[in-house]
């Protein structure tokens, strides 16, 4: 929105109601007249979730349905569509990817360009994504809030927490950012990258035991793949059955789910900051006449924090 505000060759903005969907089901508004100013704009920063919604929809190919993509362009004809901008994770970029290459085969001049956007960091060639570092802090406060209740209890326990990520453990892997001068959890951090197993996670469990009075776990949600059959409860419920099963002690399980990617009161200024120069640099590269990319962010310093914004092809990125 601000990209386009700024832009000497677009003049509208219109926004697709949940992802790809509102084209199809010419569900679009003109963001132009909503956004109309600094004050409103601004205010998406610090509103929870996506403004325009989301969806799960995943566009056929263009072999199983043709009509589609023609009912696709056939929009964007008629609203005077220069440029198309996606914003999301890997299921987005399949989709701009799809939409940029039709594009190409008609000969259409539609510039196709891929925002990231996901919690979970798992989009190639991009140093990481907005929603990321934000998620990452809520989870990591989380952590220690729930350590701070735990430690002041002098009965023996063990908390396991249910972090986001069926294939990415990036979140739950955050979760250690917790840690600091008088608090060590969470104690054990379990990956979905990693093969479970349910007699070494006992032991580990039990030997801490040994040590002091109350363990934390970090879990992410593939976790109950490794026992080999589905637990309609999550990862968290799976494993705190297994413990209590196991072991005499207090067991409780915490699933975070839909907090840890919608706590915006917690978010970010990092990722507000790069998600507005994303979508700006997205604007300026559909300028030019670029198209079947995802912009994305290259780390130039860790010390001092400094990034760089670029564009990548995104048939390397999309289902990677």
């Amino acid at each position: 929105v601000k990209g386009v505000k700024d832009s000497q060759v677009f003049d509208t903005i219109y926004g697709s109601v949940n992802g790809i969907l509102g084209i199809l089901n010419n569900n679009v508004i003109n963001l132009s007249e909503i956004v109309a100013n600094e004050e409103t704009l601004n205010r998406l920063k610090h509103t929870p979730s996506m403004y325009l919604g989301s969806c799960r929809y995943k566009l056929p190919t263009v072999e199983e349905s043709p009509e589609t993509y023609a009912q696709i362009f056939e929009m964007f004809e008629s609203l005077n569509i220069g440029a198309f901008f996606y914003i999301g994770g890997n299921d987005s970029m399949d989709t701009a990817l799809k939409l940029s290459q039709y594009a190409a085969s008609i000969g259409s001049d539609v510039r196709v360009i891929g925002v990231p956007k996901t919690i979970d960091n798992d989009l190639c060639l991009t140093d990481h994504t907005p929603g990321f570092g934000s998620a990452a802090k809520y989870i990591a406060s989380t952590i220690l809030e729930i350590a701070h209740d735990t430690f002041s209890y002098p009965v023996p326990s063990v908390t396991i927490v249910e972090i986001m990520g069926r294939d990415a453990g990036w979140l739950t892997s955050a979760s250690a950012l917790a840690r600091n001068e008088y608090n060590t959890a969470p104690h054990l951090i379990y990956l979905p990258e990693a093969p479970f197993d349910t007699a070494q996670f006992l032991a580990d469990v039990k030997e801490l035991l040994k040590k002091q009075n109350t363990v934390i776990i970090s879990a992410a949600s593939q976790t109950p793949d490794g026992f080999g059959h589905s637990h309609l409860s999550g990862a968290g419920k799976a494993l705190e059955n297994f413990v209590t099963s196991n072991i005499d002690i207090k067991v409780r399980s915490i699933e975070i789910n839909v907090l840890q990617r919608s706590g915006a009161h917690i978010s970010s200024a990092t990722d507000l900051t790069e998600s507005f120069e994303l979508g700006h640099h997205a604007v300026e590269l559909a300028e030019e006449g670029v198209t079947g990319c995802m912009v994305t962010l290259k780390r130039l310093s860790s010390n001092p924090y400094k990034v760089a914004y670029g564009h990548e092809n995104v048939a390397k990125i999309a289902n990677e």
